[in-house]
């Protein structure tokens, strides 16, 4: 691996995984904090209004809607710039290099909808099958950080390769099947700032704060037309310009600028808002319902055995490589890891749901299954690394 790649996946793995910790602390507290400190106050605190609307242009919402629609753009925008460095100079750059593991993600991706979809077709809860085909990178890279260098290379190349082409899968997944009524005058204005960023990249206009400028012209657009706003952070991404020079090179330039603020600011008050669950004193009945057990099992099993399999065979048909210091054993605990959603799936919770109730009783039965995902996968890989080393 070349210096300057290998220095931008080390720098994004060690953000990603002290991410993760600082996630996992944050949820906790946001548990306690709803359910024994503060209650509904602290409930009430995330749903009340912020009013920063100025002119004719209207900014009234809630404080959880502005950390979703708003703040998230900004964690959509570091999710698409690293998608487009992985294309340009990364694990995607090539058929060979990002086969097995775009193949894994989307068998990764298929299997988890398939069984939540299998528990709830024709039901109110149906839209939530897009809820367990989610990966969260930070929490996963930050649980398999655990074993540190016990883990060969080549499988947290494989694990980040596969997380970023699973959050590719979910933001398609959010523009075709969680838009709200559409405004097509405000969408196709949105796209027309695409289309003028693009033109403004064909035409190598380097200066980056042209783009963030329309960028957010183009959020505005999109939040009001219905698709989700968070569709403008990933579309600003692809449109500003990748330069393999780096003194050129503004997409990794604005990457660098924004992964700790993204990782210690943006993710953690993310949390913080969406953890605001007040457990159900019927926690049995909550979670054993077709759309939790749907959750449940597409991410705990879901995840396993459809990177798993979808992996194995892409490898026997001679699809993909599996890299010589890697076993099936380690895929399997990679694949188990996998199973971690909490962010995306969360994110796509608030999307695919209305109804409180359902909505809370989600987002707790995302939690288990992360940690049984966490656990499994830890207890698997030690297990393998032990008889390895």
């Amino acid at each position: 691996m070349p210096k300057l790649k290998f220095d931008l996946f080390k720098e994004f793995f060690e953000s990603e995984k002290s991410s993760g910790y600082i996630l996992v602390a944050l949820t906790i507290l946001s548990l306690l904090l709803t359910n024994i400190f503060i209650g509904h106050s602290y409930i009430n605190f995330w749903h009340s209004y912020l009013d920063l609307s100025f002119w004719k242009v209207e900014l009234k919402y809630s404080l959880e809607h502005w950390i979703n629609d708003g703040l998230m753009v900004i964690f959509f925008l570091l999710v698409g710039l690293e998608i487009e460095r992985e294309i340009y100079v990364g694990e995607l750059s090539s058929i060979k290099k990002s086969a097995l593991p775009a193949i894994a993600a989307l068998g990764g991706m298929l299997v988890p909808a398939l069984i939540h979809f299998s528990l709830n077709a024709n039901t109110p809860t149906q839209s939530g099958f897009g809820i367990p085909m989610a990966t969260d990178i930070a929490f996963t890279l930050g649980v398999l950080s655990l074993l540190g260098n016990k883990i060969p290379l080549s499988l947290k190349i494989f694990l980040t390769a596969l997380a970023i082409i699973d959050d590719l899968g979910a933001i398609i997944i959010i523009a075709f099947f969680y838009t709200n009524d559409l405004s097509f005058a405000y969408l196709i204005g949105s796209l027309l700032i695409f289309v003028l960023l693009l033109i403004f990249n064909r035409l190598k206009v380097n200066k980056l704060s042209i783009y963030l400028l329309l960028g957010v012209v183009m959020w505005y657009l999109m939040l009001k037309s219905g698709v989700h706003a968070t569709i403008a952070g990933v579309l600003l991404a692809f449109a500003i310009p990748f330069n393999k020079n780096d003194n050129e090179n503004i997409s990794y330039k604005l990457q660098h600028f924004l992964h700790k603020p993204v990782a210690f600011i943006i993710l953690p008050i993310f949390a913080l808002a969406n953890t605001a669950i007040m457990i159900p004193t019927n926690i049995v009945g909550s979670i054993v319902s077709n759309n939790s057990l749907g959750i449940l099992f597409g991410l705990s099993l879901g995840k396993l055995i459809g990177i798993f399999a979808f992996s194995y065979v892409a490898v026997k048909i001679g699809v993909g490589i599996l890299p010589k210091d890697l076993n099936w054993n380690l895929i399997a605990g990679a694949s188990s890891l996998a199973g971690i959603g909490f962010t995306m799936s969360i994110f796509i919770t608030n999307l695919a749901f209305s109804d409180v109730e359902i909505i809370a009783s989600s987002k707790l039965i995302i939690i288990i299954a992360s940690v049984i995902s966490a656990i499994s996968g830890l207890i698997k890989l030690n297990m393998v690394t032990k008889r390895i080393n």
